[in-house]
Protein backbone atom coordinates (compact mmCIF):
# COMPACT_ATOMS: atom_id res chain seq x y z
CA UNK A 1 0.00 0.00 0.00
CA UNK A 2 2.57 2.33 0.75
CA UNK A 3 4.59 2.08 -3.08
CA UNK A 4 1.05 2.65 -4.17
CA UNK A 5 0.58 5.65 -2.33
CA UNK A 6 3.55 6.99 -2.78
CA UNK A 7 3.49 6.46 -6.55
CA UNK A 8 -0.09 8.34 -6.19
CA UNK A 9 1.55 10.93 -4.73
CA UNK A 10 4.30 11.14 -7.14
CA UNK A 11 2.19 11.70 -10.11
CA UNK A 12 0.36 14.17 -8.22
CA UNK A 13 3.26 15.90 -8.05
CA UNK A 14 4.76 16.00 -11.14
CA UNK A 15 1.28 16.07 -12.88
CA UNK A 16 0.57 19.51 -10.86
CA UNK A 17 4.43 20.79 -11.06
CA UNK A 18 4.07 20.22 -14.84
CA UNK A 19 0.61 21.97 -15.45
CA UNK A 20 1.52 25.15 -13.67
CA UNK A 21 5.09 25.08 -15.10
CA UNK A 22 2.81 25.70 -18.04
CA UNK A 23 0.78 27.97 -17.01
CA UNK A 24 3.81 30.03 -15.68
CA UNK A 25 5.48 29.93 -19.57
CA UNK A 26 4.88 34.04 -19.39
CA UNK A 27 6.65 34.48 -16.22
CA UNK A 28 9.17 36.99 -17.72
CA UNK A 29 5.66 39.11 -18.54
CA UNK A 30 3.72 38.70 -14.96
CA UNK A 31 4.23 41.04 -12.33
CA UNK A 32 6.10 39.28 -9.35
CA UNK A 33 2.82 39.12 -6.82
CA UNK A 34 1.54 37.05 -9.94
CA UNK A 35 4.57 34.61 -9.97
CA UNK A 36 4.49 34.55 -6.08
CA UNK A 37 0.51 33.30 -6.17
CA UNK A 38 1.26 30.60 -8.73
CA UNK A 39 4.24 29.36 -6.72
CA UNK A 40 2.23 29.32 -3.41
CA UNK A 41 -0.62 27.58 -5.08
CA UNK A 42 1.83 24.99 -6.44
CA UNK A 43 3.23 24.48 -2.86
CA UNK A 44 -0.09 24.38 -1.05
CA UNK A 45 -1.19 21.58 -3.41
CA UNK A 46 2.19 19.52 -2.80
CA UNK A 47 1.94 20.17 0.28
CA UNK A 48 -1.95 19.10 0.82
CA UNK A 49 -1.69 16.06 -1.29
CA UNK A 50 0.52 14.47 1.60
CA UNK A 51 -2.24 13.74 4.60
CA UNK A 52 -4.47 12.05 1.88
CA UNK A 53 -2.49 10.32 -0.31
CA UNK A 54 0.18 9.47 1.58
CA UNK A 55 -0.89 9.49 5.31
CA UNK A 56 2.28 12.15 6.48
CA UNK A 57 1.31 14.45 8.52
CA UNK A 58 2.76 18.21 9.30
CA UNK A 59 3.17 19.86 12.39
CA UNK A 60 4.76 22.89 12.67
CA UNK A 61 5.71 24.44 15.95
CA UNK A 62 7.11 27.85 17.25
CA UNK A 63 5.63 30.06 14.60
CA UNK A 64 5.38 32.50 16.48
CA UNK A 65 9.23 33.43 16.42
CA UNK A 66 8.64 34.47 12.52
CA UNK A 67 8.14 37.84 12.11
CA UNK A 68 4.63 38.93 10.62
CA UNK A 69 6.17 40.56 7.77
CA UNK A 70 9.54 42.53 6.63
CA UNK A 71 12.69 41.15 6.50
CA UNK A 72 14.26 38.26 8.02
CA UNK A 73 16.89 35.44 8.52
CA UNK A 74 15.83 31.93 8.44
CA UNK A 75 19.00 29.14 8.90
CA UNK A 76 16.88 25.57 8.29
CA UNK A 77 18.59 22.20 8.43
CA UNK A 78 17.91 20.42 5.33
CA UNK A 79 17.20 16.59 5.22
CA UNK A 80 14.04 16.73 2.13
CA UNK A 81 12.87 18.63 -0.88
CA UNK A 82 9.88 19.20 1.42
CA UNK A 83 11.80 21.87 2.98
CA UNK A 84 12.37 23.53 -0.49
CA UNK A 85 8.46 24.14 -1.21
CA UNK A 86 7.22 24.39 2.82
CA UNK A 87 8.54 27.57 3.13
CA UNK A 88 6.73 29.43 0.19
CA UNK A 89 3.58 28.28 2.81
CA UNK A 90 5.21 29.86 6.05
CA UNK A 91 6.08 33.55 5.61
CA UNK A 92 4.96 36.13 2.97
CA UNK A 93 7.66 36.13 0.59
CA UNK A 94 10.38 33.93 0.84
CA UNK A 95 13.68 33.57 -0.53
CA UNK A 96 15.62 30.55 -0.91
CA UNK A 97 19.51 30.24 -1.04
CA UNK A 98 19.98 27.93 -4.11
CA UNK A 99 22.33 26.39 -6.04
CA UNK A 100 22.86 28.36 -9.48
CA UNK A 101 22.47 25.06 -11.33
CA UNK A 102 18.46 24.80 -10.65
CA UNK A 103 18.17 28.33 -12.93
CA UNK A 104 18.45 25.89 -16.02
CA UNK A 105 15.64 23.90 -15.35
CA UNK A 106 13.15 25.02 -17.96
CA UNK A 107 10.51 27.59 -16.26
CA UNK A 108 11.56 26.58 -13.39
CA UNK A 109 14.68 28.69 -13.18
CA UNK A 110 12.68 31.80 -14.64
CA UNK A 111 9.95 31.64 -11.67
CA UNK A 112 13.40 31.67 -9.26
CA UNK A 113 14.30 34.78 -11.15
CA UNK A 114 10.96 36.21 -11.04
CA UNK A 115 10.42 35.82 -7.25
CA UNK A 116 13.83 37.27 -6.18
CA UNK A 117 15.66 33.84 -4.85
CA UNK A 118 19.04 33.36 -4.09
CA UNK A 119 21.19 31.75 -6.75
CA UNK A 120 24.41 31.04 -5.61
CA UNK A 121 27.72 28.86 -7.46
CA UNK A 122 28.91 26.99 -5.07
CA UNK A 123 32.27 25.87 -7.42
CA UNK A 124 33.03 29.98 -7.54
CA UNK A 125 35.22 30.19 -4.17
CA UNK A 126 34.84 33.49 -2.74
CA UNK A 127 32.86 34.63 -5.92
CA UNK A 128 30.00 32.43 -4.50
CA UNK A 129 30.16 34.60 -1.01
CA UNK A 130 29.61 37.60 -3.21
CA UNK A 131 27.14 36.69 -4.98
CA UNK A 132 24.84 35.75 -1.34
CA UNK A 133 25.30 39.01 -0.03
CA UNK A 134 24.32 40.67 -3.25
CA UNK A 135 21.06 38.51 -3.38
CA UNK A 136 21.15 38.93 0.50
CA UNK A 137 20.69 42.77 0.03
CA UNK A 138 18.25 42.81 -2.88
CA UNK A 139 16.16 40.34 -0.67
CA UNK A 140 16.20 42.76 2.40
CA UNK A 141 15.50 45.66 0.23
CA UNK A 142 12.21 43.68 -1.37
CA UNK A 143 11.85 42.81 2.47
CA UNK A 144 11.87 39.24 2.09
CA UNK A 145 12.99 36.44 4.13
CA UNK A 146 15.49 34.38 3.57
CA UNK A 147 16.11 30.68 3.91
CA UNK A 148 19.21 29.43 3.84
CA UNK A 149 20.01 26.18 4.61
CA UNK A 150 23.60 26.25 6.30
CA UNK A 151 24.30 22.59 5.67
CA UNK A 152 24.53 23.24 1.95
CA UNK A 153 22.98 20.42 0.75
CA UNK A 154 20.22 17.24 2.33
CA UNK A 155 21.60 15.60 5.23
CA UNK A 156 19.81 12.44 6.41
CA UNK A 157 18.43 12.27 9.78
CA UNK A 158 20.26 11.86 12.75
CA UNK A 159 23.34 12.82 10.89
CA UNK A 160 24.22 16.31 10.15
CA UNK A 161 26.62 17.98 7.92
CA UNK A 162 29.29 20.71 8.56
CA UNK A 163 27.95 24.18 8.57
CA UNK A 164 29.24 26.12 5.57
CA UNK A 165 30.13 30.04 6.21
CA UNK A 166 27.21 31.57 4.12
CA UNK A 167 24.98 31.44 7.21
CA UNK A 168 27.64 33.79 9.07
CA UNK A 169 28.12 35.92 5.88
CA UNK A 170 24.26 36.49 5.71
CA UNK A 171 23.94 37.55 9.23
CA UNK A 172 27.35 39.66 9.28
CA UNK A 173 25.81 41.65 6.35
CA UNK A 174 22.19 41.92 6.95
CA UNK A 175 22.42 42.18 11.06
CA UNK A 176 19.17 40.30 11.11
CA UNK A 177 18.77 37.56 14.09
CA UNK A 178 19.16 34.24 12.64
CA UNK A 179 15.78 32.32 13.20
CA UNK A 180 16.98 28.55 13.64
CA UNK A 181 14.65 25.52 12.46
CA UNK A 182 15.36 21.66 12.69
CA UNK A 183 13.23 19.07 11.57
CA UNK A 184 12.85 15.75 10.70
CA UNK A 185 11.41 15.48 7.04
CA UNK A 186 13.92 13.11 6.24
CA UNK A 187 11.87 10.32 7.98
CA UNK A 188 8.94 10.61 5.32
CA UNK A 189 10.47 11.71 2.22
CA UNK A 190 13.94 10.89 2.05
CA UNK A 191 16.62 12.33 -0.28
CA UNK A 192 15.83 10.43 -4.02
CA UNK A 193 13.74 8.01 -2.39
CA UNK A 194 10.57 7.44 -4.46
CA UNK A 195 8.95 5.60 -1.01
CA UNK A 196 7.08 8.30 1.05
CA UNK A 197 7.01 6.77 4.61
CA UNK A 198 3.37 7.52 6.58
CA UNK A 199 4.03 9.38 9.56
CA UNK A 200 4.68 13.47 10.89
CA UNK A 201 6.98 15.69 9.51
CA UNK A 202 8.07 18.17 12.36
CA UNK A 203 8.87 21.61 11.66
CA UNK A 204 10.22 23.04 14.86
CA UNK A 205 11.08 26.88 14.35
CA UNK A 206 13.32 27.86 17.17
CA UNK A 207 13.56 31.47 19.16
CA UNK A 208 15.61 33.67 16.66
CA UNK A 209 19.61 33.96 18.18
CA UNK A 210 20.79 37.93 18.96
CA UNK A 211 22.06 40.12 15.61
CA UNK A 212 25.67 40.00 15.34
CA UNK A 213 26.64 36.90 17.41
CA UNK A 214 30.00 36.31 16.56
CA UNK A 215 30.99 33.78 13.95
CA UNK A 216 32.22 31.16 15.90
CA UNK A 217 29.67 31.32 18.58
CA UNK A 218 26.76 30.63 15.72
CA UNK A 219 28.40 28.04 13.95
CA UNK A 220 28.68 26.07 17.32
CA UNK A 221 24.83 27.23 18.10
CA UNK A 222 23.19 26.07 15.02
CA UNK A 223 24.91 22.80 14.80
CA UNK A 224 24.26 21.71 18.45
CA UNK A 225 20.59 22.70 17.39
CA UNK A 226 20.79 20.77 14.83
CA UNK A 227 22.90 17.95 16.44
CA UNK A 228 19.91 17.96 18.83
CA UNK A 229 17.20 18.41 16.86
CA UNK A 230 15.02 14.87 17.81
CA UNK A 231 14.92 16.35 21.70
CA UNK A 232 13.77 19.90 19.99
CA UNK A 233 11.37 18.24 17.97
CA UNK A 234 10.01 16.05 20.81
CA UNK A 235 10.11 18.83 23.51
CA UNK A 236 7.81 21.19 21.33
CA UNK A 237 5.27 19.03 20.18
CA UNK A 238 4.43 18.34 24.18
CA UNK A 239 4.39 21.95 25.06
CA UNK A 240 2.73 23.06 22.11
CA UNK A 241 -1.43 23.62 22.97
CA UNK A 242 -3.15 20.74 21.51
CA UNK A 243 -3.05 18.50 18.33
CA UNK A 244 -5.36 20.03 16.51
CA UNK A 245 -3.30 23.69 16.96
CA UNK A 246 -0.30 22.14 15.73
CA UNK A 247 -1.70 20.86 12.50
CA UNK A 248 -0.66 22.98 9.18
CA UNK A 249 -3.25 23.17 7.03
CA UNK A 250 -1.29 23.87 4.09
CA UNK A 251 -2.70 27.48 3.86
CA UNK A 252 0.18 30.52 3.36
CA UNK A 253 0.74 32.84 6.51
CA UNK A 254 -1.90 35.71 7.13
CA UNK A 255 0.60 37.90 6.21
CA UNK A 256 0.29 36.43 2.32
Amino acid sequence: MIWVRSALFNVWFYSVTVVLAIISIPTPLLPADSARRVARLWARLVVGALGPLCNIRVVVTGREHLPPAGPALIASQHQSAFDTVVWLLLVPEVAYVLKKELLSIPLYGMMCRKLGMITVDRSAGPAAVRSLLRGGDAAMADSQQIVIFPEGTRAPPGKPLPLLPGIAALASRTALPVIPVVTDSGTCWGRRAFRKTPGVIHVAIQPPLPPRMERPALMAQLARLYADAPAIIARDVDNSVGAVSQRFSGRPSKAT
